[in-house]
C-alpha cells in the first residue's frame, strides 16, 4: 500500500521516515486512521483521506495496493459550536503560557493551567467545547478528545500566527484579562486611584478591571507593542479568511 502525505504534515514524521510518499505494509485489520497514526501523524491534523481517488473516513479499512492520499486540515478550519455560541474556545496545555496571554489579549476565550494533567485537560475541553492547543503528540492522540490541534513554532509568536491562519478566529482585543481570562469592564479612574502608583495616577486616565480576579489595566509604557501584536494579528486574520499569504510580524 502506498501513502502520500501532504507536506505540511511530514513535520510529524520521523526524521529518518520524513518523506511525501510511504510505502506500508498492509496487515488486513488496520483502519487507514490508525495506520497514518502509526507513521507519526496525529488524527486531529489530517483532512481529507481518499483511497484510490475516492473519499473515505478514518475507519476505513485499506486494501493491499491501495493509493491512500492524505491532506491536512484545511485553513481556516471550522470549529463546531455549541447553541448559543458565538466563537471559538481554546483551552492550552502547561507550556504554552506565553501563547495563551497573547490570546487573551486579542479577546479569545483562553483557559490556561500550570498544573493540570493530561486527562484533566481532555475533561476540560469536552465539558466546555473548547479546542486543545498543545504539542505533546501523545495528547493529540486520545480517542476522548472531541477537538485538539498542535500549535506549530518553537516561539509563541510563530504559536500565535499559526493559530490565527487556522482558525481565523473573530477578535475582540482589550476585552479580556491576561492573567486569567475574564472579562475586562472599563472603571472610573476613582475606583481604582487607590491601587495605583503615583506615576500611573498622574499619566493615564482610561483604566479597565477584570470582572473575576480584579486586575486593574491601563495603556501603558507597553502598549505601543501590544497594539502592533493586536494590528499583526487582525491583518493575519483576515488574509486567513481571504485565502491571502501574510507578510511576517513586525512583532516577531
Amino acid at each position: 500500500m502506498t501513502i502520500r502525505i501532504a507536506e505540511e504534515l511530514l513535520m510529524f514524521l520521523p526524521s529518518a521516515r520524513r518523506r511525501a510518499r510511504q510505502e506500508v505494509a498492509h496487515d488486513g485489520t488496520s483502519t487507514l486512521g490508525h495506520i497514518v497514526e502509526s507513521l507519526g501523524v496525529p488524527l486531529p491534523e489530517i483532512g481529507a483521506l481518499t483511497v484510490n481517488g475516492e473519499p473515505v473516513e478514518p475507519g476505513h479499512q485499506p486494501a493491499a495496493g491501495d493509493e491512500v492520499a492524505v491532506a491536512a486540515v484545511p485553513r481556516p478550519q471550522p470549529v463546531p459550536l455549541e447553541p448559543g455560541q458565538l466563537a471559538p474556545r481554546f483551552l492550552l496545555d502547561v507550556h504554552l503560557g506565553t501563547l495563551a496571554r497573547r490570546m487573551r489579549l486579542l479577546g479569545l476565550d483562553t483557559a490556561y493551567h500550570n498544573d493540570m494533567d493530561d486527562p484533566a485537560l481532555v475533561v476540560q475541553a469536552n465539558e466546555e467545547g473548547r479546542v486543545l492547543l498543545t504539542q505533546d503528540r501523545g495528547l493529540l492522540r486520545r480517542r476522548a478528545l472531541w477537538f485538539g490541534a498542535y500549535a506549530r513554532g518553537s516561539r509563541p509568536d510563530d504559536q500565535l500566527r499559526d493559530l490565527l491562519e487556522r482558525f481565523a478566529p473573530e477578535l475582540r482585543p482589550w476585552t479580556r484579562c491576561t492573567a486569567c481570562n475574564g472579562v475586562l469592564a472599563q472603571v472610573d479612574k476613582e475606583e481604582v486611584e487607590r491601587d495605583l502608583a503615583d506615576g500611573t495616577r498622574r499619566s493615564y486616565d482610561v483604566y479597565g478591571r477584570c470582572v473575576d480576579c480584579g486586575q486593574v489595566y491601563w495603556r501603558g509604557a507597553h502598549g505601543d507593542h501590544l497594539e502592533t501584536i493586536v494590528q499583526d494579528a487582525a491583518r493575519i486574520v483576515a488574509a486567513a479568511r481571504n485565502g491571502a499569504e501574510t507578510p511576517q510580524s513586525a512583532a516577531s
